[in-house]
């Protein structure tokens, strides 16, 4: 868990200067010290963007965006798929760390009859919002976890599993419950204390909160499908996201206070490249130069030395295929040393800029998709559309949400929607709702292109999609030294738990799980 002997310092000078040492809160788990729940909330949220880093990391390499960069190796299971349980090992206890800090704030705000404090509804709204967002990323990793006994500490050191169907039905109803808390807090007499500089996400403001939680709780919905039981499918009047959900403390360039993706996959402080192992894949690359669908305008605003990329498909290490240069392919920026913050767009915009909760564009396709198939009111096309848009917006934001002088984004989405004459873009052209279905996944995993990655993974392991055609760099992004024989798409259906929960709850773990077949409960 999280450091505790250093979060009231730590906590203090996140609301005093904006910035985050992404401390952590409890010394010992099992034996945390009492601390006000709003002193523990900036620092969960700041935590939560490092959990989407990691995940963010695992997506990109599992679903079509990243591959191994020319002259290295030591890829092993990255490649083959054939996943033993040291793999992506990361994503298991930065997930649970990070929920018991959201628990804890449940606890702290719950009185001894098991009744939310009245002043302190929000904090305890919100932390049931993101540990319902961190519990739905386990379980599309993971499928079973523990659930129900976990988040217990001493209480409980090997917690059961739980059905991952269950846990969605569970969720999507803790989700109702933080949306009838803030409503209730909206209009009581004496107003809740209100979140505050502790709020690094939505700058207090609920009604943003509401939608987010509506967002969340339609993509468990939605993914869920008829697999899972949900009691109740309406959704509170606030409606969904139509704004960026970004974590910004105040992130800037200096040791420990850069944005994670930022620190991970561009520049350290000091101005180093980072990891420069992983270029794009060809596959990718295909739906921005025309292999597959054009798009000059998103393409060269996300990539360096766009219209002569350097790609690759994942397992192919041969054929003089070149590092990657002093910069990062993912960062246009004409700073290719990484001192300075703030001067480019796509998708490692600089070290200041905030991490993405979720994508506006995200809940846009949500939507659109939830409208396609009768669960919410909404014309499809205007949805759709809509998601293009906010994808292309974010894209050419620079770190402080500006689009540069000279920039169009609504402009360039209307010329990218007008130039590809494809169902997959013109989405008027399709005459099925399968047709259509593909569009609005294919168009969001665009949009979650190393933004938030793992989710553009999950949409093709629950539908397909964007589609995988033949064996060529063009046509799929499946590795060329794929160990999986038994799927004709040749790609991993899931992770596998971690050593360490093998080591210490092993009794619980469930048996006989493969990344070859085995599979989480809503995928196709």
């Amino acid at each position: 868990m999280k450091k505790i002997s250093i979060l009231m310092l730590a906590v203090v000078t996140l609301v005093a200067t904006s910035c985050s040492d992404y401390l952590d809160i409890n010394t010992n788990k099992n034996q945390p010290t009492s601390v006000a729940a709003p002193l523990v909330m900036s620092q969960a949220l700041v935590a939560s963007a490092l959990v989407i880093n990691a995940y963010n990391t695992y997506g990109m390499q599992t679903g079509g965006y990243a591959a191994n960069g020319g002259g290295f190796g030591g890829f092993n299971e990255t490649t083959t798929y054939l996943y033993t349980n040291n793999n992506y090992n990361n994503l298991w206890p930065t997930s649970y760390d990070n929920l018991e800090d959201y628990q804890y704030i449940i606890n702290q705000t719950t009185d001894a009859d098991g009744n939310v404090m009245p002043d302190q509804i929000y904090f305890n709204a919100v932390a049931r919002i993101m540990k319902s967002w961190g519990f739905q990323l386990l379980v599309d990793a993971y499928n079973d976890v523990p659930y129900s006994a976990a988040l217990q500490g001493q209480a409980n050191l090997t917690p059961e599993y739980d059905d991952a169907a269950t846990i969605y039905a569970a969720l999507a109803a803790d989700l109702d419950k933080a949306l009838a808390d803030i409503n209730a807090g909206q209009t009581a007499a004496i107003a809740p204390t209100p979140l505050g500089s502790y709020d690094v996400v939505f700058g207090a403001d609920m009604n943003k909160w509401k939608q987010f939680a509506n967002t969340v709780k339609l993509r468990l919905i939605i993914r869920g499908g008829s697999k899972v039981n949900f009691a109740n499918k309406s959704f509170d009047a606030a409606g969904f996201l139509t704004t960026n959900a970004l974590i910004n403390p105040g992130y800037l360039r200096d040791n420990n206070r850069q944005n994670p993706e930022w620190n991970s996959w561009a520049f350290n402080y000091q101005g180093v490249a980072a990891t420069k192992a992983w270029i794009p894949t060809t596959f990718v690359m295909g739906y921005y130069d025309g292999h597959r669908l054009k798009d000059d305008w998103r393409g060269a605003k996300t990539y360096e030395s766009y219209g002569s990329p350097i790609t690759n498909q994942l397992g192919y290490e041969g054929n003089g295929i070149p590092k990657s240069p002093d910069g990062n392919y993912w960062y246009p920026g004409a700073n290719k040393k990484g001192t300075e913050s703030g001067n480019a767009t796509g998708v490692l915009k600089g070290p200041n800029a905030g991490m993405v909760l979720m994508l506006a564009a995200e809940s846009y396709f949500l939507q659109a998709e939830g409208a396609m198939t009768g669960l919410i009111p909404g014309t499809v096309k205007t949805l759709f559309e809509s998601g293009i848009k906010a994808s292309f917006n974010y894209i050419y934001q620079l770190p402080d949400k500006t689009i540069p002088a000279g920039s169009n984004p609504d402009a360039d989405a209307a010329a990218y929607i007008a130039a590809n004459p494809s169902y997959l873009v013109q989405i008027d052209l399709a005459n099925s709702d399968a047709q259509r279905e593909e569009a609005i996944i294919t168009q969001k995993w665009i949009a979650l292109n190393m933004v938030n990655s793992w989710e553009g993974f999950n949409e093709y392991r629950r539908t397909g999609f964007p589609k995988v055609q033949g064996t060529t760099p063009n046509g799929t992004f499946a590795s060329i030294v794929s160990g999986i024989t038994s799927r004709p798409d040749r790609l991993p259906t899931r992770i596998l738990y971690p050593s360490t929960e093998i080591q210490y709850n092993g009794d619980n773990v469930p048996a006989g799980v493969n990344s070859v077949s085995s599979t989480i409960f809503w995928a196709k």
